[in-house]
């Protein structure tokens, strides 16, 4: 079916993810959800080709790409038919990371939120506690000030990632007198003196760890708190409604591979010597199903858009959120009556579908809570504003009040910078495309080129862009200016990806999937960018 939110670059990164969780995913489901845990190796896979940090800044190793890709992201995840997985994935890098990026400090940023994007750190997001549930104001757990430091006290539970986690973004009151005016978030390493954490068993999620978290006189630092004190059950709001349209994306995936198998199962099963699928009561019951999906599709993508443009879409996400959820449990277990016993039976994945559906309705808002909230904005005409983006045009307010000081050394007029050859006369390190390029000749590993002889053509868009060939023989690397010879392999980008991309600030692998970078042949050009070093080695 056509979509007016999805191009042909997003179907092509599709492709990747979907390869990606059929290989590395599915064939482990069943000793994931046997162990209890998701291995630490999947995580590094993920981090390595991107899928981690889809839409955070390239500075911190994400993509940032528009938010129609953790759409197709978060399908491929829940179509894995593997619940667990999808959950500890949509916290790591929708929840437990969230605030870091849109309000943490630069410091954090880089001790978590690149650790994490790398598959290096799991993060948890720990708010609910064992009497509070959905009253978020109402949490107790505390964390006095004592000097430069908060000590922690207090429990929480049904936290994703919270027994193999490296870090929690935890929600504490720093105002005990207060309600939602005394909330802040901290982030605390697992591994912290006085943090201890006690695995649950759930129904289903087998493979995702959900852990009861006790903290006795924690110390960690006030500079581990995340944006503002006292402004944390307003970030913790605005979130929830990520976590929410994430939770119905996912829901849509995982309905989509529930219909997939049953409609595979009715057509090979027979009964009374005909297959089911003939059978009158299981074809209309499963058209009803799918008429059903397609509209909680539709809905979802529409809140998707709305997110993706910098909407508030507090309704969209809760009515999302809702009949994803709702209709969830509803579908998977129709589809497995179909199945008749084997349905039952845990080595069919319909019998794991429909345990993993069942908390869908409760984790990320209750379903009586979403009714609430779309009531309250439907007949109470409450209204919701970011405080993200209030406190952001405040401190650009701040910034603009504030003359700055002109940088010594900058160049008014583009037309007088530096010659390539700059970065070797001055000892800096080079920043435009053309002073890039003139590294590779030094970074190029001969030892490793053999015989090996290309000629690649480089088209760079974009102000600081140009055209060159780079040529390479009898174990020379050479670069011009401008197109020469026969190419190879033909590189078109932008000169803010490709240099990017040089410095470590973008991930390639996510660049070429997203179609940032366009290849004419790829098998050369995997050859080629082997035989160089990175700019940061030399």
């Amino acid at each position: 079916m056509q979509s007016p939110y999805f191009t042909r670059d997003h179907e092509l990164f599709r492709q990747t993810v979907h390869e990606f969780m059929e290989k590395e995913v599915v064939p482990h489901a069943d000793a994931w959800e046997e162990a209890g845990r998701i291995p630490r190796e999947i995580w590094k896979k993920m981090g390595e080709l991107g899928f981690l940090g889809i839409n955070f800044p390239e500075k911190y190793g994400g993509a940032e790409a528009d938010f129609f890709y953790s759409v197709v992201f978060l399908e491929e995840v829940g179509r894995t038919a593997l619940g667990g997985f999808a959950a500890a994935v949509a916290v790591q890098q929708y929840m437990a990371t969230a605030h870091l990026a849109r309000v943490g400090s630069e410091e954090l940023k880089q001790k978590y939120l690149v650790p994490s994007i790398q598959g290096e750190k799991v993060g948890a997001l720990a708010i609910t506690e064992p009497n509070t549930g959905s009253d978020v104001a109402n949490i107790q757990t505390r964390a006095e000030r004592d000097g430069d430091f908060y000590v922690i006290n207090g429990s929480k539970t049904f936290i994703t990632n919270g027994v193999y986690g490296d870090f929690m973004t935890l929600a504490v009151k720093t105002r005990p007198e207060a309600r939602e005016d005394g909330i802040s978030l901290i982030v605390v390493d697992r591994d912290t003196p006085g943090v201890s954490a006690r695995p649950l068993r759930k129904i289903g999620w087998h493979c995702s760890d959900t852990a009861e978290l006790s903290f006795d006189d924690v110390r960690v630092p006030v500079s581990q708190r995340i944006g503002e004190e006292n402004m944390g059950f307003f970030y913790i709001m605005e979130s929830f409604q990520l976590e929410r349209l994430v939770g119905a994306i996912t829901g849509i995936g995982g309905m989509e591979k529930a219909l997939e198998i049953t409609l595979k199962y009715i057509t090979e099963r027979e009964a009374f010597g005909r297959p089911i699928a003939k059978f009158q009561v299981i074809r209309h019951a499963l058209a009803d199903m799918a008429t059903e999906l397609e509209a909680a599709r539709q809905l979802t993508y529409y809140a998707a858009y709305l997110c993706d443009q910098g909407e508030m879409f507090v309704r969209e996400a809760s009515m999302a959120k809702l009949h994803t959820s709702e209709l969830g449990k509803r579908l998977v277990d129709t589809c497995l009556q179909y199945f008749g016993g084997y349905g039952y039976m845990e080595e069919y994945p319909i019998a794991r579908m429909y345990r993993d559906a069942r908390v869908g309705t409760i984790a990320g808002g209750t379903s009586e809570i979403m009714r609430e909230i779309i009531s309250r904005i439907m007949i109470d005409q409450a209204k919701y504003e970011s405080v993200y983006e209030k406190q952001a045009a405040e401190s650009t307010a701040e910034k603009t009040a504030t003359p700055e000081t002109p940088t010594a050394g900058v160049t008014a007029n583009p037309e007088e910078a530096p010659a390539a050859s700059a970065p070797a006369a001055t000892g800096k390190p080079p920043e435009t495309v053309a002073e890039i390029f003139q590294t590779l000749p030094r970074r190029f590993r001969a030892d490793k080129a053999g015989d090996y002889e290309t000629v690649i053509h480089f088209d760079i868009s974009g102000k600081e862009g140009g055209l060159f060939t780079v040529h390479i023989h009898d174990g020379v690397c050479e670069v011009k200016e401008g197109l020469h010879g026969e190419p190879k392999c033909v590189v078109k980008t932008k000169d803010k990806t490709y240099r990017d991309i040089e410095l470590g600030k973008a991930n390639p692998q996510m660049a070429f999937m997203m179609g940032k970078i366009k290849v004419s042949n790829v098998s050369e050009m995997l050859k080629f960018i082997g035989l160089f070093r990175p700019l940061k080695d030399t």
